[in-house]
């Protein structure tokens, strides 16, 4: 997952210890520097590619999820304006992270790969270290965003995986045909 040399800081691991202790189904890494909502894989599938669309096999809930945000988002989901330099405008406010630009390490990918948990990443806004009067717009302007992203939650399948006698199954193995990537039960 990491590359070699890389070097995992204390907060990080503590945070990737928490996220396998409790069984987290949604999240949301809160970046600035742009007007958009990417989602994994961040890492391309090819190394020497940095710019590659690097789909994961859950692509169409990915999707959902992003939307969710950015159709909910004032800025985001405004067609009419280019902003920031980049232009998602297009793209509905959306992309694959590799597609947009490939690393290593991302916390959105560790998600993924190593727990139940889907994170997206939102670019909150233009600025990449926003001036402390800024804060209060800038979150006025995610807050019904997040909000309707944290509703997302309650999509899809849930419920008790239990034996015969209605004992939940700790880590039973949960397959969905046609998608190559199995969640697994909590305690």
């Amino acid at each position: 997952f990491f590359s070699p040399g890389f070097q995992v800081a204390p907060e990080t691991k503590a945070v990737m210890k928490w996220l396998r202790s409790i069984p987290f189904v949604l999240s949301a890494s809160l970046h600035g520097g742009e007007l958009v909502v990417t989602y994994p894989y961040d890492y391309s599938r090819h190394p020497m590619e940095e710019k590659m669309f690097s789909p994961t096999p859950d692509e169409k809930v990915f999707k959902m999820l992003a939307k969710a945000y950015a159709d909910a988002h004032p800025i985001i989901s405004d067609r009419s304006e280019l902003r920031c330099g980049g232009n998602f405008v297009k793209r509905g406010g959306i992309i694959n992270g590799a597609e947009w630009y490939s690393f290593t390490g991302g916390m959105a990918d560790f998600n993924y790969l190593h727990t139940n948990c889907f994170e997206v990443t939102v670019e909150v806004g233009c600025e990449k270290f926003p001036l402390e009067e800024e804060l209060f717009t800038i979150w006025h302007e995610n807050k019904g965003a997040l909000l309707n992203y944290m509703e997302m939650v309650h999509r899809g399948i849930k419920g008790i995986v239990s034996d015969k006698f209605g004992n939940p199954i700790k880590n039973a193995r949960i397959s969905v045909r046609g998608i190559q990537h199995d969640v697994t039960t909590g305690n």
